[in-house]
């Protein structure tokens, strides 16, 4: 183990527990190769924190803990791992709940540095980010393993993060006290959200993820759906639409950028019409469109929809890429108010830690202005509360949005 010194200024953040350093801010370290726990101290020796230092990661110092006579080590990973379990365990404690698929662990929100798993059900989804998870992985999955005993863990690393975290691209399956390599194509898992029912193919792909963020957003845009067009804008595999569905819609356009997302929107669809969940006769009023949601804005006709739902993925990945990302929110919104029927209802979403509230609802306002109309917000729209935001730590609240109507 060794010390690091924080530089003389850079240390007014770490001390209100924000658990991020960057190289800029480190004026001193002993061994500049040696990873693993540290402890951060400040220009004068004080205590700041424990963290985990690795020299190839985009973030070379992670905090963890700010308790100096806590000792970080393979204990503090799986009381921390449990504890940010036990603080969802309503969603497990009745086996009847309409809904089974909720995050465990929502990384440095749950002090957790570069890890969040999800439950679909029977299995536990584990998404890696950063350097520090994936020295642990062995550890987290025996952890939850342990905890949930679930049928299947499947741990991914996170591509958006490989590059600058020196990690390759990797699924890796495990069941039964041991990793695997399956020896086909493994089954789908079938879950519940809100009484409506989803399947996710266990592995990388688009179809094996489900964004339980929304859950509150889904439920929130149906009052307003009943015998209206709607278009699901960037729909992934149709959560949105079946909500839609389930509150009555006439007619539902899915656009996403990927054609198997689209088949398994279909899929849910059919699964929760034969279950009687949403009325029959539902998959005739759905209609998919493969194309680019800033492209297809462009070329669908005015007038057609009630009620638009834009969920754009991440359009920055980090500040610098703040400026680029809330024109191109603007666009996409500017085009949906001069679309949509008068008196029509956006559900409109930003997922880039980059475009807060307060930022988001000034582009709506700029939006609103280009296109020449009115609206107004009905809803303020925020991520699930099993994705809780750290106040200490801002970039957890990724996920904000707003429900509005358009006046002509």
């Amino acid at each position: 183990m060794q010390t690091i010194t924080i530089k003389d200024g850079k240390e007014k953040q770490l001390l209100r527990h924000h658990p991020w350093v960057f190289s800029g801010a480190i004026d001193s370290i002993a061994n500049k190769d040696e990873v693993g726990i540290a402890k951060s101290v400040t220009h004068d020796g004080s205590f700041i924190a424990w963290g985990w230092y690795d020299p190839k990661s985009h973030i070379p110092l992670r905090l963890l803990s700010w308790k100096e006579d806590e000792e970080v080590n393979d204990k503090w990973w799986a009381r921390t791992i449990t504890a940010s379990v036990l603080r969802r365990s309503f969603f497990f404690r009745d086996k009847s709940t309409p809904t089974t698929a909720f995050r465990i662990i929502f990384g440095e929100a749950d002090m957790l540095p570069g890890l969040v798993a999800d439950v679909y059900g029977t299995l536990i989804r584990i998404d890696i980010s950063a350097r520090v998870a994936w020295d642990h992985k062995d550890l987290i999955v025996s952890t939850l393993e342990r905890l949930l005993q679930p049928a299947m863990i499947i741990v991914n690393t996170d591509p958006a993060f490989c590059a600058v975290e020196g990690l390759s691209e990797t699924v890796l399956f495990y069941q039964n006290g041991g990793y695997f390599t399956p020896s086909k194509r493994l089954p789908p898992i079938r879950f519940r959200e809100d009484g409506l029912l989803y399947e996710v193919v266990p592995g990388k792909g688009k179809t094996g993820k489900f964004y339980c963020g929304q859950r509150d957003n889904r439920t929130a845009i149906e009052p307003y759906c009943k015998d209206a067009v709607v278009l699901d804008g960037c729909s992934h595999t149709g959560a949105f639409t079946l909500h839609a569905l389930r509150s009555g819609a006439a007619w539902v356009d899915l656009i996403d950028s990927s054609s198997t997302s689209l088949k398994q929107s279909l899929a849910h669809v059919h699964i929760n019409q034969d279950a009687d969940i949403i009325p029959k006769g539902s998959r005739e009023r759905v209609n998919i469109i493969k194309a680019d949601i800033f492209r297809q804005m462009r070329i669908i006709e005015k007038n057609k929809y009630d009620v638009i739902i834009l969920d754009p993925p991440k359009l920055a990945q980090k500040k610098s890429q703040a400026d680029k990302a809330a024109q191109d929110c603007k666009d996409l919104n500017r085009l949906a108010m001069e679309k949509i029927k008068n008196e029509g209802i956006i559900a409109t979403f930003s997922n880039s830690e980059a475009i807060s509230s307060e930022m988001l609802r000034t582009i709506l306002a700029w939006s609103a202005e280009d296109a020449g109309v009115e609206i107004q917000i009905l809803k303020t729209l925020l991520q699930a509360e099993d994705h809780p935001i750290r106040l200490s730590f801002p970039e957890s609240e990724y996920l904000n949005g707003y429900l509005i109507r358009v006046i002509r």
